[in-house]
């Protein structure tokens, strides 16, 4: 039997070229490879505060954590992580490879040739979605309280020019 290995890359490529048949979607859970941009961006843009961990050639660059600002798909701009912010660009990366740590954490690892920025979540989706949920609840609740402190002070200025 012969057996061929390819790298992402070579799979993305054969993909594109395929006849138009009823192939069904990969399913992926919990490890795997990614290639389709759309389907990095989905996985990333859930993220919240990270630790991530940047390397090339297998020798340690940077590390550190960041909060994820913003995935993007743009073939002319750059990942950029800096000030403890991470802007995430799925075009900086040939492929997205889902693990799981020996402890169970997940880890996406996002590789260009001899690069990869790994990133291990701090935090969940559904407890940054509370987060979201619980800073808007707070910010209708501030916006409440200066509007009335407004109408307060209107009043009150009504009131001094009668007399």
């Amino acid at each position: 039997m012969l057996y061929l290995t390819c790298t992402p890359e070579a799979i993305e490529i054969m993909s594109q070229h395929l006849p138009d048949t009823k192939i069904p979607a990969p399913c992926i859970v919990n490890t795997g490879v990614i290639v389709n941009k759309l389907d990095m961006r989905r996985l990333l843009a859930d993220l919240g505060r990270v630790r991530y961990i940047y390397t090339q050639e297998g020798q340690l660059q940077s590390e550190g954590e960041a909060d994820v600002m913003e995935v993007f798909a743009n073939p002319r701009q750059s990942t950029i992580v800096a000030n403890h912010a991470l802007y995430l660009n799925v075009h900086s990366f040939d492929y997205l490879e889902l693990k799981q740590s020996p402890q169970q954490q997940t880890c996406f690892d996002l590789t260009q040739e001899s690069s990869c920025l790994r990133l291990i979540p701090l935090s969940t989706p559904q407890q940054e979605r509370q987060e979201r949920s619980f800073n808007v609840v707070a910010i209708e609740a501030m916006m409440e309280q200066v509007l009335s402190a407004r109408l307060d002070a209107e009043i009150d200025d009504d009131n001094c020019d009668l007399f």
